[in-house]
C-alpha cells in the first residue's frame, strides 16, 4: 500500500522506545478515505477466505474493522477492554498493551463469538502480538476459527509477526516498519 507508506513517512512521528505515532490519520484523528482504501486492501488480500465475522479490540481497530465489515457485508464485533454490566456469557483474556504499558482483561460475549464463526481479526498495529494472542485465546474458548489477521502497520523489529507464524496464523500487514532506530522511520 504505497499510499499508506507515503502517509506514514509524511505524517508519522517516532518516539523513543520503538513507538510510531500515527494519530493524525489512523488512530486518533482518522482519514476516512485512507481507512476505506486500507479496508479494501484487506478485503482483496483475504478474498476467497471463508469468513463470516470481523473481530477487533477497542478502540483503534474499530474504524478499519467497520470499513472491512461494510465492504464484506459482515457483522463486526469488538472485544471490550472494560466489562459492561449488561454482558452475558462472557469470555475473558488478559492482554498487555505495549503503548500504554499495562495489562487489560478484555472480554467478549460468547453470544457474538461462537464455534460457528470464521473470524478475520483487524487491528491498527502488530507489535509484540499481545492483542493477537488475546484474540487467539478468546477464539479458542469460543471454539471459533481464526481465518486470518490484518494489521494496518506491523513493526517487524518486534516479535508479533513471528509469534503468529509460529501459531500457523495467516496475517497480512499493509505497511511494515523495518526499524525506528534513532527515531528514523524505515519501512520495508
Amino acid at each position: 500500500m504505497e499510499l499508506l507508506k507515503k502517509r506514514i513517512m509524511q505524517d508519522g512521528k517516532c518516539y523513543p522506545g520503538g513507538i510510531l505515532k500515527v494519530d493524525s490519520f489512523v488512530n486518533h484523528q482518522m482519514d476516512p478515505d485512507l481507512m476505506y482504501k486500507c479496508a479494501q486492501e484487506f478485503v482483496d488480500r483475504f478474498e476467497g477466505t471463508q469468513i463470516n465475522k470481523i473481530v477487533t479490540i477497542e478502540a483503534s481497530g474499530i474504524a478499519p474493522a467497520i470499513m472491512v465489515g461494510f465492504i464484506m457485508h459482515l457483522p463486526v464485533v469488538f472485544i471490550k477492554k472494560k466489562q459492561p454490566k449488561t454482558m452475558e456469557n462472557m469470555l475473558t483474556a488478559t492482554v498487555y498493551s505495549f503503548t500504554k504499558d499495562r495489562e487489560y482483561t478484555v472480554c467478549i460475549s460468547n453470544d457474538f463469538l461462537t464455534m460457528k464463526d470464521h473470524v478475520l481479526f483487524i487491528d491498527d498495529f502488530l507489535a509484540n502480538g499481545n492483542a493477537s494472542l488475546g484474540v487467539v485465546d478468546l477464539c479458542k474458548q469460543a471454539g471459533a476459527t481464526i481465518e486470518g489477521m490484518g494489521f494496518i502497520i506491523e513493526k517487524a523489529f518486534q516479535n508479533g509477526g513471528k509469534v503468529l507464524e509460529e501459531l500457523g496464523i495467516r496475517h497480512e500487514s499493509l505497511a511494515v516498519v523495518k526499524s525506528l532506530e534513532n527515531c528514523q522511520i524505515e519501512l520495508m
